[in-house]
């Protein structure tokens, strides 16, 4: 067959394909975690604190253990004979000796800092029986006061740790901020909160870890988002060579960045397969989930900001307390970090300042969800813009235009880090995607109703992401002679497409129909190095990898053809899946073919040491990247109820180079509906003795279809990024940062009052309130004693 006698491949780079992962999710043939059964297996059911602070005296196991049906029951005490300790999880990222007294350990051994925190396991037959058997266990605790409010009096008997709560103090900044403030024409102040909530993906934490008596090994299925540091951090834990542990992956009911790090739970299986050799599943309830998972988000900031007249804003600063729950997690100070390098955006500013309290108290200790300090950097930066244009009169759109960087200063370095690296903007037209957004929306129709009385608003927001982390991914594709290419990445599953997207990607640069392309689920024996996905670097890291592994099966399938054709490989061309002789299109030899000749007996023949087209590659990024991206919502407000309703989000985002527009635009609007929930239903509260109040859905609101707003997803292809062989900068968390600035800004304009909406969630007791104002200087304050 000739070239131009091949079928063009299908479900390349850039075409909306249905994505591999669903078949398999519609038909009810997926396999999630909780589906894994293994002969003998047992169940494991953790006993948790029930008060938010206190000491340990003693914990009584023995009717527990005399319940038919249990095999063991667990204690600190247990685990202290077994190790030789309590073993604290290490951080992730962020690492700094600072936090090493705040990290949790895997099970409390002397002191109770959260209501969920594990003090005892139970192993049992059956999980009925593991259950029954945990309310059997009775600790006797001596309850200490509780520290709620990372803002309060450091007082000696409500410290978590000594000698205090304050983990540790960031500070980040630029340019004299003094000045910039002392000459300003207008300074505006203002007080903003961020509430505390989370991901809540509709599937729940849990693993089976299966004991193989074979290989004495253990295999831990259920492993997501960053299986190759869970196994290596787990198997350092527990004083076992890595080897001995094996991570698979399975379906997965969502991740956003809670689901998949290292939890005390995670381990804590592990290490009872290993001493009863036997296999244990653990799988968290949803109580056990709202009240144990990572929380996120929490943060106070007393922030302000400096400009003219003009529109022209000249500083900006903010000082914030960040609560960060009862422990140090796996991302330790990382969203603090990530919030003071993002607050100054897309903006041209002459200085800034920031600096963040990271406080620990008797609340679930946090860690990252998607758009970590961007949504809270996002909200508060767009919220002090607002107030200025308020303050001087100026439309607030035109007042970001002014300031935002210019093209022609791209590439702009702004002399911040984040994350351990310098803040570099390689690409991007900032103002360009504040004028296509703004361009989208029928602005005369939303005046026409407001003049007919309406209470509707509009606000708009700009944002900066970040994406792309490296330090680097592997990617593999192997060549199967029956016609399937077969391809494998460091990066897992956690809900977004991944797999899709990697098979477009092998299937673009091998020229073939995206239905030839398998990418199989992660497993730590056939991808040994990897470092998983987060941050929005799957497509960037892995991408690039296989990207640059597909031009490898390229060129050894003209080393083969060449040997064949007797040809230097110069001549030899290759289209869609094969390579042809060039000027002799009758001589061809597809990569399928070459895999065949490959054969142990034969492949020395083609030069090569090593049977089959396989190829392993490591793609190294040299920097994250900056995305920049614009939010548009509107509302319609309630006056009587103070309901506030979202109709419409336009989101734009720069992805450089969308691989799957479908995709790509679903990413964005799910981000956008969880961004909703953060702006005005989702909130962890607790009473005054830390006492969750959010224990189920009936307490913890989540929006609904029927609060999803209509949506339009703009994909801004226009500035591809040069960091990376395919142009792309990431998507999976785009659709989150500017939203709720958004709706905060349009809540405002639809009620006429500036500076209402300084606290999110905007419920509708916080809408009706009216104690609300503006000092001479432009002060705004909530002086709201919320818990949460």
């Amino acid at each position: 067959m000739t070239p131009d006698q091949r079928p063009a491949p299908v479900g390349g780079i850039g075409s909306s394909i249905r994505r591999h992962e669903d078949p398999p999710l519609l038909a009810g043939r997926a396999r999630y975690v909780a589906d894994v059964r293994l002969p003998g297996m047992l169940t494991m059911a953790v006993v948790r604190a029930p008060v938010a602070h206190g000491t340990i005296q003693g914990i009584d196991c023995s009717e527990a253990r005399r319940l038919p049906g249990v095999e063991a029951v667990y204690t600190a005490e247990d685990l202290s004979e077994s190790l030789g300790g309590v073993p604290r999880i290490p951080p992730r990222v962020s690492f700094d000796e600072t936090v090493v007294p705040y990290l949790q350990p895997l099970i409390a051994h002397d002191r109770l800092r959260y209501i969920g925190e594990p003090m005892a396991l139970v192993v049992a037959q059956d999980r009925y029986v593991a259950e029954d058997a945990a309310e059997l266990v009775f600790a006797d605790i001596d309850p200490r006061p509780v520290m709620m409010d990372a803002g309060a009096e450091d007082r000696p008997k409500r410290r978590l740790f000594e000698p205090e709560n304050l983990v540790t103090t960031l500070e980040a900044g630029f340019g004299d901020t003094g000045r910039a403030f002392a000459e300003a024409d207008v300074v505006v102040e203002a007080e903003l909160a961020i509430g505390r909530h989370s991901g809540v993906p509709m599937e729940t934490r849990g693993i089976v870890v299966e004991f193989d008596p074979v290989g004495e090994r253990l295999i831990v299925h259920g492993a997501t988002k960053v299986p190759h540091w869970n196994l290596a951090t787990t198997a350092d834990l527990l004083g076992m060579p890595p080897g001995r542990l094996r991570m698979r992956e399975t379906a997965v009911g969502g991740g956003f960045g809670v689901r998949g790090e290292l939890y005390p739970e995670d381990v804590l299986a592990v290490w009872a397969a290993h001493r009863l050799r036997r296999s244990v599943a653990w799988i968290e309830d949803r109580r056990e989930h709202l009240l144990t998972a990572n929380h996120s988000r929490q943060q106070l900031h007393r922030a302000r900001i400096a400009g003219d007249r003009t529109g022209r804003i000249t500083a900006i600063a903010s000082d914030f307390d960040m609560d960060m729950g009862a422990y140090a997690r796996t991302h330790s100070i990382r969203v603090a970090d990530l919030t003071l390098s993002m607050i100054p955006g897309p903006y041209d500013l002459e200085a800034y300042r920031g600096s963040a309290r990271c406080v620990v108290t008797n609340k679930t200790p946090t860690g990252t969800y998607r758009a970590p300090g961007r949504f809270e950097s996002s909200f508060v930066r767009e919220r002090l813009i607002d107030l200025y244009a308020a303050e001087i009169g100026m439309d607030p759109v035109e007042v970001r235009r002014r300031n935002l960087i210019k093209p022609d200063r791209i590439p702009y370095s702004r002399p911040l880090s984040s994350t351990g690296e310098p803040m570099l903007f390689s690409d991007g037209d900032f103002p360009g995607v504040l004028d296509r957004l703004v361009a989208s929306f029928d602005w005369p129709a939303l005046e026409r109703r407001r003049d007919a009385g309406e209470q509707v608003g509009v606000g708009v927001a700009m944002f900066m992401e970040k994406s792309g982390l490296g330090p680097w991914e592997t990617g593999a594709i192997e060549v199967d002679p029956d016609g399937l290419v077969r391809v494998r990445s460091g990066c897992s599953s956690v809900g977004q497409g991944i797999r899709t997207v990697l098979a477009q990607i092998v299937a673009d640069r091998l020229e073939l129909d995206h239905a030839r392309v398998r990418v199989e689920l992660l497993d730590t024996d056939r991808t040994p190095y990897g470092i998983g996905s987060y941050a929005s670097r799957s497509t960037v890291t892995a991408g690039s990898a296989l990207a640059q592994a597909a031009e490898e099966v390229v060129r050894i399938t003209k080393q083969v053809a060449a040997v064949d054709f007797e040809v230097d490989e110069e001549d030899l061309e290759y289209r869609a899946g094969s390579v042809f002789v060039s000027g002799s299109p009758e001589f061809s030899l597809s990569i399928f073919e070459a895999a065949a000749r490959l054969h142990p007996l034969t492949a020395g023949r083609y030069g090569r040491s090593e049977p089959g087209l396989a190829v392993d590659s490591v793609f190294e990024a040299e920097r994250v990247v900056y995305p920049c991206g614009a939010n548009l919502a509107v509302v319609r407000v309630d006056r009587e109820t103070g309901d506030v309703a979202v109709e419409q989000l336009i989101l734009y985002y720069d992805v450089g180079r969308a691989i799957n527009p479908m995709l790509v635009a679903g990413q964005m609007e799910g981000g956008a509906v969880q961004a909703v929930g953060g702006a005005l239903y989702e909130q962890f509260a607790y009473d005054e003795d830390g006492n969750p109040l959010c224990g189920s859905f009936m307490d913890y609101l989540l929006p609904t279809l029927a609060e999803t707003p209509a949506m339009t997803a703009l994909i801004g292809e226009r500035d591809p990024t040069v960091t990376n062989p395919l142009g792309v900068k990431g998507a999976g968390e785009g659709g989150v940062p500017g939203v709720a600035a958004a709706i905060a800004t349009a809540i405002e304009h639809a009620l006429g009052r500036p500076g209402l909406a300084s606290r999110v969630p905007m419920t509708p007791e916080r809408v009706l309130r009216p104690r609300w104002g503006t000092s001479g200087t432009g002060a705004i304050a909530d002086h709201e004693d919320a818990i949460g």
